[in-house]
């Protein structure tokens, strides 16, 4: 079994988020070696000279452009290629392209024998995902989706601004597709241990329904009004690539809403979708029970059939 260097990382796919990834992590100083990949060897070398020159303010690394060859001891290959969403298309309306584009990446990782974790960041993340999955043959501990932790980050945004406090004090996630058919999970959130609905009232808010519905629906337009604003979305899940990746480094056994393929959970078999899962060294260590309404569950499993059918569609 070939070794892999901890600090060392993989991005395949320079386009927006692949770049703004790439200077994330850079400024994390988790790496002393990051690797650009792209089918377009020049936009590799380009962002990867233009992150470079900012390692003098960070401290020392190597950050190049290279080929499949590059990712053997990678403990993390980032995959982010594929076509970007446009405005006024969904996440699944990119499925054929990229999961064409999946069935050249992915046999590419496999034949090399890589031990790192693939972390599948391109969308629809939770098709790609488990494309990812079936085609590289790796553990399913080692294949994981970057799913809904933008989403919840932007659902504990939303909130923290709703109710004047810090976001981080915020406990609360989005599940299931990382796109429209996503769940807030409302029953269980909370504000450092006091029930939302009462942290609200605290704060002189009393119209719960109305509120939590504004606030998903703002989480799920937000990419596309970001989208239609400024044609793409990056820095927000650049911060959510390193923010997994400091889970799987550091082994700090966080609780994160990652894809995983479910396994029967809320009677749902053989679909990836994001729900909280404990991430460390060694991936995805196992999921975390979330307790879930009636109403929840019944939208949760809705959100696994609009999933399930694009997959049968796409004969993976």
């Amino acid at each position: 079994m070939d070794k892999v260097n901890l600090r060392k990382i993989a991005i395949i796919g320079c386009g927006f988020v692949g770049s703004a990834s790439a200077f994330a992590l850079m400024q994390s100083k988790m790496f002393s070696e990051i690797v650009l990949i792209d089918a377009d060897k020049d936009k590799a070398e380009g962002e990867a000279m233009d992150i470079s020159h900012g390692i003098p303010f960070v401290g020392n690394m190597k950050i190049y452009a290279g080929s499949y060859d590059d990712i053997v001891d990678a403990s993390i290959i980032v995959i982010t290629a594929g076509a970007g969403q446009k405005p006024g298309e969904t996440r699944l309306d990119l499925v054929h392209k990229n999961v064409g584009i999946f069935k050249s990446i992915i046999p590419e990782i496999a034949k090399r024998k890589c031990r790192g974790i693939l972390l599948v960041v391109a969308n629809p993340v939770d098709i790609l995902t488990y494309t990812a999955l079936k085609l590289s043959g790796f553990e399913e501990n080692r294949v994981i989706g970057s799913g809904t932790v933008l989403d919840t980050a932007r659902l504990k945004c939303q909130l923290g601004e709703h109710l004047s406090v810090d976001s981080q004090s915020v406990h609360a996630y989005i599940i299931g597709e990382h796109g429209d058919s996503e769940i807030a999970v409302w029953s269980s959130a909370n504000v450092s241990g006091i029930p939302l609905d009462d942290f609200c009232e605290m704060r002189g808010h009393y119209n719960h329904d109305k509120s939590q519905e504004n606030i998903a629906e703002k989480v799920k337009n937000s990419a596309y009004e970001i989208i239609a604003k400024k044609r793409a979305t990056y820095y927000g899940v650049a911060m959510a690539v390193k923010r997994i990746c400091e889970a799987i480094i550091r082994d700090e056994k966080s609780i994160l809403p990652i894809s995983s393929l479910m396994h029967g959970e809320f009677g749902i078999d053989d679909v990836v979708l994001s729900m909280p899962s404990i991430v460390g060294a060694n991936g995805i260590e196992t999921k975390v029970p979330i307790s879930l309404s009636e109403d929840e569950e019944i939208n949760l499993k809705k959100s696994a059939d609009t999933l399930r059918s694009i997959l049968d569609d796409c004969e993976i």
